[in-house]
């Protein structure tokens, strides 16, 4: 199935390195006619071992342009409770309307049981939780019931594996498969569907090659998952056929 997105403008968040999923979902949708909006946040990008260069948000914005469609992004930090309604007010200015939210931007910091803190715990879910449904929030209030509406938010492994190091993250993102649902119904007579997509291990530079070897021996189908992989799934969700489908938690995994 060719997708067919023109005319239709997606918000995609967390769009910082060409590698990862942020940008395969840009790169999906605007080579399908979407013009895209995305969010980035470097100051935390440095804080990690696979951070993004200098320019690379931008240098991602030049790439979608060369589809023929139109693309803007704005840095901004999820941490700041007016940060949702300042984004979406940015593209619905930049594009008149934003047909399709992509909660992909997340906070990550590995913490155990014994290492988590009170101002971790705050950290993960001022983004990952608070962050996500006000984006959802503004999206809805700005969505004026035309077809093809449609939120999708990332979650990730905690339903279908122990993730024991990453507590504060766990808990986030259980809440988002937790609000999936619930949105999924608020908004249906909006015109709006809402679900979640977990990607399993994905291959965005974070893996070591110890671990890719642990993963690999595992998968059923011999590999990690790519960022197409995720993008491909979340374009399909997006698009006309995936008009019927709301309120899931779509595990695209590889069978792992």
């Amino acid at each position: 199935m060719k997708l067919q997105m023109a005319g239709k403008v997606a918000l995609i968040t967390g769009v910082s390195r060409k590698r990862a999923i942020g940008a395969a979902i840009a790169d999906t949708l605007a080579r399908a006619g979407a013009n895209i909006f995305t969010t980035y946040y470097q100051s935390f990008d440095a804080t990690t071992a696979w951070g993004s260069a200098d320019q690379e948000p931008e240098a991602i914005l030049a790439g979608l342009r060369a589809y023929g469609v139109a693309a803007a992004g704005v840095e901004v930090d999820l941490a700041d409770p007016l940060a949702p309604a300042q984004i979406v007010t940015a593209a619905k200015q930049a594009f008149g309307h934003v047909d399709i939210l992509i909660n992909n931007a997340a906070h990550y910091q590995a913490a155990t049981l014994a290492t988590l803190t009170g101002a971790l715990l705050d950290q993960h879910y001022a983004v990952n939780v608070r962050g996500t449904l006000l984006l959802c929030q503004a999206f809805a209030d700005q969505h004026d019931g035309r077809a093809g509406g449609r939120i999708v938010n990332l979650t990730s492994g905690q339903g279908v594996t122990a993730m024991p190091a990453e507590l504060p993250y766990v808990m986030t993102k259980a809440a988002i498969e937790g609000l999936t649902l619930t949105l999924s119904a608020a908004l249906a007579s909006k015109r709006i569907t809402v679900n979640a997509v977990d990607p399993g291990a994905t291959d965005t530079g974070w893996i070591s090659e110890q671990l890719r070897t642990e993963l690999v021996d595992d998968a059923p189908f011999g590999r990690v998952g790519l960022p197409d992989d995720a993008a491909r799934l979340i374009g399909f969700l997006v698009s006309d056929a995936g008009q019927w489908i709301t309120g899931q938690v779509i595990r695209s995994r590889g069978g792992a």
